[in-house]
């Protein structure tokens, strides 16, 4: 397993990560839940993501039970503030009220005593920035979060709350959480070179752009039914015929390299120096496994533009 720093901060990880999205906590079982988290130890991951909505606390739970068996120094650990996670009318968004609350009980969610990074889930246009952030450096000053970051955020809006925090000396965002992979590449235009520029690195999730670019389904009209896209209908609408065709040919691709399709999509990403970590999904120790070989694979300039002609 290979190593980055997170942004231009001094934090170091891997360059995959383990999230729990969808997976901890829902609809993969708890063994095979514990399993895939300490198979990724083992592997050399040391990223650990999940958050607070993400089945109302259940992942955070799960995440931070199997984790407390391993020396806390040796993992990072992130989790994340914004969604609603109750009834009331200050029971979400980037108050200083929830953005506190939420953050104490994530702690006690995952047995914590501090988080590594503690992410703005979404951008909130209802609180002002410096209010947020003013509640973040106080988490950070206080000891219970170690570095923050953001996620789905444009650049303009790094761009404001970089400017906030460096007028009042309040801690910098080192990391922003994008969706990334060859068939969403939005980052690209603004949010890369912002954070090139500016010290933000990118963990980016749905790299293999939620088992697509697996080689797993043959058919938009034949999805397995314990696929996340059989199991969740926002997810079947992005299997379409034409993005199976292209997998079929970027199949081919990484046969000639000698690497599964999966590992080709992700070493793509990892082509980037800007993204620090490529954060999985998995609910099996064997999808783990799979996806780490992915570290340290370098393309050739030629390879990468072999992908871009597939991907158009």
């Amino acid at each position: 397993m290979q190593y980055r720093k997170l942004g231009k901060s001094g934090l170091k990880v891997s360059e995959i990560s383990l999230g729990s999205w969808l997976t901890y906590g829902g609809y993969v079982e708890r063994e095979n839940a514990v399993k895939a988290i300490q198979s990724a130890y083992g592997l050399g991951i040391n990223f650990f993501d999940t958050a607070n909505v993400y089945e109302r606390g259940e992942a955070e739970k799960l995440m931070g039970e199997t984790l407390r068996s391993f020396p806390r120094e040796s993992y990072v650990l992130a989790t994340k503030v914004f969604g609603q996670m109750g009834d009331g009318p200050n029971d979400r968004g980037l108050s200083r009220k929830h953005i506190m609350e939420q953050c104490h009980a994530s702690l006690n969610r995952l047995g914590a005593d501090y988080v590594d990074l503690y992410y703005c889930h979404r951008h909130d246009p209802n609180t002002p920035l410096d209010e947020t952030l003013r509640a973040l450096d106080d988490l950070v000053r206080q000891g219970k979060v170690l570095y923050v970051g953001v996620s789905e955020w444009t650049a303009a809006q790094m761009a404001e709350a970089h400017g906030i925090a460096d007028r009042y000396l309040l801690d910098r965002i080192v990391v922003n959480q994008p969706i990334y992979n060859m068939f969403n590449r939005y980052i690209e235009k603004e949010v890369i070179p912002y954070g090139e520029r500016n010290g933000i690195g990118q963990v980016v999730f749905s790299p293999l752009a939620q088992g697509l670019l697996t080689g797993k389904y043959s058919s938009a009209n034949d999805i397995p039914a314990d696929s996340r896209a059989g199991k969740l209908d926002g997810m079947r609408k992005g299997v379409t015929e034409e993005k199976i065709n292209k997998v079929i040919e970027l199949s081919k691709v990484a046969s000639e390299l000698e690497i599964s399709v999966g590992q080709l999509a992700l070493a793509w990403i990892l082509r980037q120096p800007n993204v620090s970590s490529a954060l999985i999904g998995a609910s099996r120790p064997e999808q783990v496994e799979e996806n780490a070989k992915a570290s340290g694979i370098e393309l050739s300039t030629d390879i990468v533009e072999r992908i871009e002609q597939l991907l158009g």
